[in-house]
């Protein structure tokens, strides 16, 4: 149950008509999740503004959303799940790289330091040490691009939790059970 409503399209005006026509020539549509954030322009401004910026980043689309979908699996968040699995597709990801995403997992093992280090960050908060920061250097990854996953895991961790806190009803299509083979 949506527990805040979302502003349709045909009562926007103002700022958040002009957010919701920039979301919908970037992704043919206007998310229930945007919808619900315009409650308050400046937090769906804030949150476009965030993925603008992410997008502009140096890690791959096909990593970003590995990423997204192990944060959003993580944090128990349904329309996030349901979103990147959706994205995953446009982003060039088979169905078996989902599926090891959202457990956060990968058989590339660059990829799979990033999975691990990102859970990392969730299960103890942030509070990751030196030697963990130490394996993404290790595995090949540049501060740049450590720090865009530690931004990508806190962007990811955002939406989760107001779309759990909001009960957003999804408008993707729902994401398959997670197969545990």
């Amino acid at each position: 149950m949506q527990r805040i409503q979302a502003i349709e399209t045909d009562k926007a005006n103002g700022r958040v008509k002009d957010l919701y026509q920039e979301v919908e020539s970037n992704l043919g549509m206007v998310p229930n999740m945007i919808k619900t954030m315009a409650n308050a322009p400046v937090v769906a401004e804030a949150y476009i503004n965030f993925k603008n910026l992410l997008d502009e980043g140096v890690l791959s689309e096909h990593l970003k959303e590995q990423i997204a979908l192990h944060v959003s699996e993580s944090n128990g968040c349904a329309y996030c799940v349901s979103v990147h699995c959706a994205l995953s597709k446009g982003a060039g990801l088979r169905d078996e790289e989902v599926r090891d995403g959202r457990l956060g997992q990968s058989p590339d093992s660059k990829a799979h330091t990033a999975l691990h280090f990102a859970g990392r960050i969730l299960e103890i908060r942030g509070a990751v040490t030196t030697e963990e920061v130490t394996e993404m250097s290790n595995a090949g990854f540049t501060d740049e691009e450590i720090t865009e996953v530690i931004a990508l895991v806190v962007f990811t961790i955002f939406s989760n939790y107001f779309n759990n806190v909001v009960g957003t009803l999804n408008d993707f299509p729902k994401a398959a059970e997670l197969a545990l083979n």
